[in-house]
């Protein structure tokens, strides 16, 4: 009878055990659940640039609205659409392929822009040649205004200091899973410059939704890279427009939390690079060798932190060629779209 009893109790013991630490495992995955009923985390309180509030915010985006129909391009049609994130008009530039879709819809590549000044941006202007590549092979594309840019409504507030264009792109994809011709389940980006910043923060915001991935010279450093290793490794100075725009968010940012060297506590929750593990789609990156805008180290470090996790990930860097890699545009064109196609299409 008594080593019955002992027999019941070690079971008791270790299903308690078990209990606790597959508790504390759901709950180190998931810190804001991390609490007892007592201490829970007010998402609300937290920094918007926070990936944690990031991804405890919902991202409808809205029906497509097409605001003008364009000259067609050689085997797809083109507008002008709006769509609502954050009750803001966004406006951007939507291509389609010609033809009948395959039954799912078509594989969509959200195309993310660098910076171009505000009040300059023209979604038929830049990029041209980019859009055109994956449009003509079977994809629908979608490049975003952003907010303040063209004729979006809102600020225009940059990428790096504030969320706000990582959230009119999210909310993009919640925009065209709506669109009849698309496939929900095929959703990839492209991002350049700025436009890989976005496309690398809504990696770790939104990992199921965005299937593949692809950023040419982009902002993929840390924060501490941005704020302190950015323009000691280039000889380009962005603009004043631009600067403002970096300045008073960055400036609000540190006056607030401090550098990211005193407190890593705080901008650890906001990096991207800090969430690599939570990646799931493969990601290439692409680099001219001769960049003079945006460090090639970006990519290099980016790419690491990546293999590093156990991700699938591709390096290519262009020896010679420049922040658009217009020297090797035609190769890095067909990676980029061999990329897609093996992942997304």
């Amino acid at each position: 009878m008594k080593n019955i009893l002992l027999m019941i109790l070690a079971v008791f013991v270790v299903a308690g055990l078990y209990l606790f630490f597959n508790k504390r495992d759901i709950n180190l995955k998931n810190p804001v659940s991390n609490q007892n009923q007592n201490q829970k985390i007010d998402i609300n309180s937290l920094n918007p640039l926070s990936i944690v509030r990031m991804r405890n915010e919902t991202y409808p985006g809205s029906d497509i609205k097409i605001e003008q129909t364009l000259s067609p391009g050689s085997n797809y049609s083109r507008y002008i659409i709006s769509y609502l994130s954050d009750g803001l008009k966004i406006y951007g530039l939507l291509t389609v392929p010609d033809g009948t879709p395959p039954k799912s819809g078509w594989p969509v590549i959200i195309f993310n822009h660098g910076y171009i000044p505000p009040v300059q941006y023209s979604p038929t202007e830049r990029y041209i040649a980019y859009v055109d590549y994956f449009a003509r092979s079977g994809y629908i594309v979608l490049k975003s205004n952003y907010r303040g840019n063209g004729q979006s409504e809102g600020q225009p507030e940059g990428a790096y200091y504030s969320p706000a264009y990582a959230i009119d792109v999210l909310n993009a994809i919640g925009s065209i899973k709506r669109f009849k011709a698309a496939d929900p389940n095929k959703i990839g980006m492209w991002g350049h410059s700025m436009g890989g910043n976005i496309t690398m923060r809504d990696l770790v915001v939104d990992p199921k939704d965005i299937k593949v991935a692809v950023i040419w010279g982009g902002v993929v450093g840390s924060y501490d890279d941005l704020i302190n290793n950015w323009q000691r490794h280039v000889s380009y100075r962005p603009g004043p427009t631009e600067m403002a725009l970096r300045n008073r968010y960055r400036q609000n940012l540190v006056v607030q939390y401090g550098q990211p060297k005193s407190n890593p506590s705080f901008w650890n929750t906001v990096d991207p690079t800090y969430f690599v593990k939570d990646i799931i789609a493969p990601v290439q990156l692409d680099a001219g060798g001769a960049d003079e805008e945006v460090p090639v180290s970006f990519s290099q470090s980016f790419y690491d932190k990546l293999k590093a996790a156990g991700k699938t990930a591709e390096l290519y860097i262009y020896p010679g060629s420049d922040h658009n890699i217009s020297q090797g545009f035609e190769l890095a064109m067909q990676r980029s779209l061999g990329f897609f196609d093996k992942y997304l299409k």
